[in-house]
């Protein structure tokens, strides 16, 4: 999924809450997506106090959502820029298209990536044979260095490795024996780790990385804070080891990177430095796609959606501005 806000907020509530001196907790907002059917996420990232988790700069967690009477999902063609997007399910099914011409279903345990770069505009449908929705999406901000590459799409299925008492699946990076070869521009790990009621945790991180733990199921306490149900847990950087315990059976998703050092302009489905290029931005796709002025410009055409590409939101009437 993407960001369907029709008003989307330049900078989000402030609701994160410090509840220990090594673990500050950010709790989600609901987000509807679309119309009154339309699926509502619970959103961690970005934050007004935290916009970024090394390069992740955006964290929907959604379902389980029973789709099979509402129609499920129906994302029209849309557009990114700067970014990576990451898409992670625990259930369900997802049809993906976009404009450099992939065509690949997202399904559970396997990670599907797609970097935006200069331009890319893609559209997502769950399967019809899906009953249930359950996932996380998730973006990653590319650095200045790398923002401008060419659009790419890969498909990894990474392999579960034990930790501990428990599993990882490591969809970005690698974490205690499992991992992909997912292309990165900075250096990050994205994991899901499933652990058994009663056991506690000792994940093995890197040192120089910022952290954040979403619980996706269960009774779960990170460093000895407990941390409610798609709340998101922010670790910073220096310690080696994290430590999670699970009092009934529970499954997290673990999000590091090193601090990117960058401030970032970030709205819609946009990721750009300044308020001109965000504006520059909307206006391209704007006159290439939806006016059809241009189906070969910046993002390109999606083609097999049987339907029309989304229009931009209108922009906010004050200037844009930097986080991170």
């Amino acid at each position: 999924m993407s960001n369907l806000e029709r008003d989307p907020a330049e900078v989000v509530a402030d609701t994160a809450v410090l509840e220990d001196a090594r673990v500050e907790i950010l709790e989600p907002r609901d987000v509807p997506l679309g119309g009154p059917r339309a699926m509502t996420v619970r959103r961690t990232l970005p934050q007004r106090r935290r916009s970024l988790i090394g390069g992740w700069c955006f964290v929907d967690h959604y379902g389980p959502d029973d789709v099979s009477s509402s129609g499920g999902m129906r994302v029209p063609p849309h557009p990114h820029t700067g970014l990576q997007t990451v898409s992670w399910l625990f259930e369900g099914e997802i049809d993906h298209r976009d404009s450099v011409g992939s065509h690949a279903l997202v399904r559970p345990g396997e990670l599907n990536l797609m970097t935006a770069g200069h331009g890319i505009s893609h559209s997502e449908v769950s399967t019809p044979g899906t009953e249930r929705l359950h996932g996380v999406q998730l973006w990653v901000a590319l650095p200045s260095a790398s923002r401008d590459v060419a659009p790419f799409f890969e498909h990894h299925a990474p392999v579960a490795a034990p930790l501990g008492a428990g599993t990882v699946r490591t969809f970005v990076g690698s974490l205690g024996g499992s991992g992909t070869p997912a292309t990165v521009f900075s250096p990050l790990v994205g994991a899901e780790i499933v652990a058994p009621a009663g056991a506690t945790i000792e994940v093995p991180v890197t040192e120089s990385f910022e952290h954040g733990v979403l619980v996706d199921t269960g009774d779960v306490a990170v460093e000895d804070v407990e941390v409610p149900l798609s709340h998101l847990a922010y670790l910073a950087p220096g310690r080696s080891v994290l430590t999670l315990h699970a009092s009934s059976d529970a499954r997290v998703v673990l999000l590091g990177g090193e601090p990117l050092g960058e401030e970032i302009v970030m709205w819609w489905n946009f990721i750009g430095r300044s308020h001109e290029e965000i504006v520059a931005f909307r206006a391209d796709w704007q006159g290439d796609v939806i006016a059809g002025d241009d189906t070969d410009g910046r993002f390109g055409t999606v083609v097999g959606y049987d339907g029309s590409p989304l229009p931009a939101p209108e922009l906010p009437t004050v200037r844009l501005r930097p986080r991170g």
